[in-house]
């Protein structure tokens, strides 16, 4: 029997994600705010819809699974504001409901370890925003999975480019730490979690090494035997106010549930294995 992902905000992940699912077993329709990509979109079996714009109802009376990933504005999750009660009153044919949200909601620790049950403390709007959303979709009564996701890198989207063009920064804050994500591990903690759906959950997912950085950069400029970028201190850096606010938060987060729950083995569990992964492939 064909089942039917619905995925709102079909980008980076959510793709990445369809790449695993068997065209035979699955029926994909996502959602995009660009025009330009409807094409890729059906070009890799995904049924586009342009979003806002087109009429959901039909999509959603066909889904049986239900992704998201489009982030909340400044007024709430888009997705809630435009269709919450037709998602509601349909809670009981979805099999599984999927959210994606981020590890910034557990805000600043430190330094210090944070698991799933670690207290929620945003330091940014943007984090405020994404545990107001979790609320919101965990209200509906629907079966959901939250899903807390690091720093997300991956084809396209690793340090190489900037470190060629010689516009890749090292900016150095004593004590912070970042976790990160390969969107393949993303793809396969998704999956996982439709195989063995627990309405509930929420997994935070992230590699095995926490690392500050100016360390990532470093690693890939020696990837690349290129010269490492200076160390710029944080206080006197350059830098935007979003650039800075991501320094406002500095954590190391366990990703243990979706190895024991999930039977999760991280294809790429620390920076280097991904970088020098993603090298390769650029390289075939």
């Amino acid at each position: 029997m064909t089942r039917t992902l619905l995925s709102f905000g079909h980008g980076y992940s959510a793709r990445a994600l369809a790449r695993l699912l068997p065209a035979r077993d699955w029926r994909i329709i996502g959602t995009t705010r660009n025009e330009d990509k409807l094409a890729a979109l059906m070009a890799e079996g995904t049924e586009p819809r342009l979003w806002p714009g087109a009429n959901m109802l039909p999509a959603l009376d066909a889904a049986t699974h239900l992704l998201i990933s489009a982030a909340p504005d400044a007024e709430g999750d888009p997705v809630l504001r435009a269709l919450r009660d037709e998602i509601a009153a349909r809670a009981g044919q979805f099999q599984w409901v999927g959210y994606l949200s981020t590890t910034g909601v557990y805000g600043d620790n430190g330094g210090d370890w944070v698991d799933e049950d670690s207290p929620l403390n945003p330091a940014t709007a943007r984090g405020q925003a994404r545990v107001q959303a979790e609320g919101d979709w965990a209200a509906l009564g629907l079966p959901l999975h939250i899903f807390r996701l690091a720093g997300i890198y991956g084809p396209g989207r690793g340090p190489f480019a900037k470190v060629r063009e010689g516009t890749a920064r090292r900016i150095v804050k004593p004590g912070q730490v970042f976790s990160r994500i390969h969107v393949e591990d993303i793809a396969q903690v998704l999956a996982a979690s439709i195989a063995r759906p627990n309405p509930g959950a929420v997994y935070n997912v992230c590699d095995d090494d926490p690392a500050p950085p100016e360390d990532v950069i470093e690693h890939a400029a020696h990837l690349l035997g290129l010269p490492v970028p200076p160390a710029e201190d944080f206080e006197t850096a350059e830098m935007t106010p979003m650039a800075r606010s991501f320094y406002a938060e500095s954590k190391k987060v366990r990703n243990d549930r979706i190895k024991d729950e999930l039977g999760v083995v991280l294809q790429y569990p620390d920076y280097r294995a991904g970088l020098s992964a993603l090298l390769v492939a650029e390289d075939a």
